[in-house]
C-alpha cells in the first residue's frame, strides 16, 4: 500500500466529512490575532503557552503537516511569514480559503512531511508541527529534515500521540465493550489489524495510523540535534469519545531548539 497516497485521499475525505481538524478559523479569530490576541494548539485541548514562541512578527514559519486553515492563518495574522506544507490538497484549500477571505498571505505546498527537500537549509525560524506524524510510518526523517531547514536558534514545536494509546482495542471499547490490551508496540493499522478490520477501515476511507516509540519521538529529536526545553501532556476532549483519555494522557507536546 502506498501510505502517502492512501492517507492523502483519506484526509481529503475527512475534509468532506467535516472532521473538526479541517474546519477553518473564523474571521473573528483572525482579527483578534491581528491585534496580538491569539492562541493555537499542538494537541487536542491545551493551547501552547505563549512563552514557547519566539516573537512571530516577520518570522519565517513552516506549518508542517498542518493544513486545515487553523494554525497557519492565525500565525499569518499575527505577523509571521507562513508556509503550510500538507499532504492533503483539500486541507490546503482550507488555508487558501481563509487567506482569501481575510486578506492574508499564506504560501501552501502539497508534500510529504518526511521529505521537505524543496526547502533550502536554514529557511525557517520556527516549525509548527501539530499531531500528524501518526500518519507516517517513520518519524526520524521528519526530525532530521526539520533540523536541516531551521536556522540556528530556531524553534520546533511538536505534538504527537502517546504510543501507549495504541495498546488497546479501541473499536470494542467504542462499542461499550471492555477496554483491553490487544496490540504490541509499535503498532500500525496496516500490519496489525486483521483482514476484516483493515478492510472496514479502508471502506470507511479512514486514515491509516502508526504508533511511534518515545525513542523515535523524543530520542529522534535529540538525535537530529535538537535540545528539548519544554514539555506537556494532553488528552482528547469529551467530544472525541476516546475510551483511553479518561485514564491517561493521550498526547504529548514538546518545544525544541536548534542551538
Amino acid at each position: 500500500m502506498d501510505i502517502r497516497k492512501y492517507n492523502q485521499i483519506a484526509w481529503d475525505n475527512e475534509v468532506k466529512k467535516g472532521n473538526k481538524w479541517t474546519i477553518p478559523v473564523t474571521s473573528e479569530i483572525v482579527n483578534e490575532a491581528r491585534h496580538g490576541n491569539w492562541q493555537i494548539k499542538l494537541t487536542p485541548t491545551i493551547y501552547v503557552p505563549r512563552n514557547w514562541f519566539p516573537p512571530v512578527g516577520g518570522l519565517d514559519v513552516l506549518c508542517l503537516a498542518c493544513g486545515g486553515g487553523q494554525q497557519g492563518p492565525v500565525l499569518a495574522a499575527a505577523g509571521a511569514n507562513v508556509t503550510v506544507l500538507d499532504n492533503s490538497p483539500l486541507q490546503l484549500e482550507r488555508d487558501h480559503f481563509v487567506a482569501e477571505r481575510d486578506s492574508l498571505i499564506i504560501r501552501t505546498i502539497e508534500g510529504d512531511m518526511r521529505d521537505i527537500s524543496c526547502f533550502a537549509d536554514a529557511s525557517f525560524g520556527m516549525i509548527f508541527h501539530p499531531v500528524s506524524n501518526t500518519f507516517v510510518p517513520d518519524v526520524r526523517k521528519v526530525w532530521k529534515e526539520a533540523f536541516r531547514v531551521l536556522r540556528k536558534g530556531g524553534v520546533l514545536l511538536s505534538g504527537f500521540m502517546n504510543p501507549a494509546v495504541y495498546l488497546f482495542n479501541w473499536e470494542l471499547a467504542m462499542g461499550k465493550g471492555e477496554l483491553r490490551v490487544k496490540y504490541k508496540l509499535p503498532y500500525a493499522d496496516e500490519t496489525d489489524l486483521d483482514g476484516a478490520e483493515k478492510q472496514k477501515k479502508i471502506v470507511k476511507g479512514e486514515p491509516m495510523e502508526f504508533s511511534h516509540t518515545l525513542d523515535d519521538q523524543i530520542g529522534g529529536q535529540l538525535e537530529a540535534g535538537f535540545v528539548i526545553t519544554h514539555f506537556f501532556e494532553d488528552r482528547q476532549g469529551p467530544d472525541d469519545r476516546d475510551p483511553v483519555a479518561p485514564y491517561m494522557a493521550t498526547c504529548i507536546a514538546t518545544r525544541a531548539l536548534k542551538l
